[in-house]
């Protein structure tokens, strides 16, 4: 256990009771408990993707020789920001239970009563974040390990590269706030929306045709020829990192429907699919 790794497990927690406490007290915001909560963890994880978005620049446009050149924050940061994952599983469940609570479900019954509803509840909670509890889980348990032990200090620009996949999520979380304050019809929503969207597609999207073109570029190979010369393991790691983000943006899409075309459909908020 290193000790990026202990100031990862210190940070996010204490930054997010910090967040929480100061919109509670704060003269002229004085939050409820519920809302506090829903802000405060989504100013913890923009603060997060601020940090990740930045490391990864700075690896990246570090790394000329795009297979050996290192960076040490490339491991420092990675070892960082895993408690981030593991808190922010928290994070959500506290949201999701706090709107539970608010929907009137919940209750202070003591007994089997009182056990079920917490169990219904955290039912629900997988139910609804499932793909992101597991793609929390994925980052922890399989993503840290390769990035750490497997690469053996290769490929740092990779690494760097999609640590800037953050860049969306700050839009996504301002989003998320607006809804909770009812601000659907604000401009600032709609411009959020259209950032969110480019930079979504961007930076989570296509950054993967990017790294193919990029390491075809140092390898001198076409875009196309590209998964054919390298294992076939990372050709299979690059899908299953790509799908969700496919998926996501999908949704996203739909959403935009809502921002800017009102009289038609109403498709999901697109706030309500990534975080």
């Amino acid at each position: 256990m290193t000790l990026p790794f202990v100031l990862g497990c210190i940070f996010f927690p204490v930054c997010f009771a910090v967040f929480r406490w100061g919109l509670q007290n704060h003269a002229s915001l004085q939050m409820e408990r519920q809302e506090a909560v829903l802000v405060a963890s989504k100013l913890v994880s923009s603060v997060q993707a601020i940090m990740a978005s930045t490391a990864g620049y700075i690896v990246s446009t570090s790394c000329k020789h795009i297979i050996d050149d290192q960076h040490w924050l490339s491991s420092a940061y990675t070892q960082f920001a895993v408690p981030y994952f593991i808190y922010d599983i928290y994070a959500m469940f506290l949201c999701h239970w706090h709107k539970h609570q608010v929907k009137g479900h919940g209750g202070d019954d003591e007994g089997p009563r009182a056990l079920g509803s917490t169990w219904a509840v955290v039912r629900g909670y997988l139910h609804k974040e499932f793909l992101m509890v597991l793609h929390h889980a994925v980052m922890v348990l399989v993503c840290f390990p390769l990035s750490v032990v497997w690469r053996q200090g290769k490929g740092d620009f990779f690494l760097g590269c999609m640590l800037m996949a953050e860049v969306s999520t700050p839009f996504v979380c301002l989003g998320k706030i607006l809804i909770q304050y009812k601000q659907q019809h604000t401009l600032l929503h709609k411009v959020n929306g259209a950032l969110m969207l480019l930079s979504f597609l961007c930076c989570r999207v296509l950054l993967f045709p990017y790294l193919y073109w990029a390491y075809g570029r140092h390898a001198g190979l076409p875009l196309l020829a590209v998964p054919l010369a390298i294992p076939a393991h990372i050709n299979l790691g690059a899908a299953l990192l790509l799908a969700p983000q496919l998926y996501w943006f999908f949704l996203i899409c739909r959403g935009a429907c809502r921002l800017f075309w009102p009289r038609g459909s109403r498709p999901p908020s697109p706030y309500q699919t990534q975080d």
